[in-house]
């Protein structure tokens, strides 16, 4: 029979917590990610969340899903005016989508 040894059991231990660790990060990093997307694609996803809730609650989700579609025109017009974004020019193009 094998004896127990004390430096066994602290070595799983901090293997078993460092697993643990890089499951946080990588949820972490999905989670900023996912804030970031949200956040790039602003009220175009708002008004499609809205209008699926809308819908889900029995209402006509028609308001929203045009809002939508006129956030997403919007979005193609400030692209193709900013095709060459960097970052000299990058806050033109994101103030003049918040307006």
């Amino acid at each position: 029979m094998r004896a127990f040894s004390f430096t066994s059991f602290v070595s799983r231990k901090k293997s078993l917590g460092q697993g643990m660790t890089e499951y946080i990060i990588i949820v972490a990093l999905i989670a900023v990610s996912a804030i970031g997307v949200y956040g790039m694609f602003g009220s175009a996803v708002r008004n499609q969340v809205a209008g699926m809730a809308a819908e889900i609650g029995g209402q006509s989700g028609n308001p929203a899903t045009g809002r939508a579609n006129q956030a997403g025109k919007d979005a193609l017009t400030i692209s193709s005016d900013n095709d060459r974004a960097n970052l000299s020019n990058y806050d033109k193009g994101a103030t003049s989508a918040i307006k």
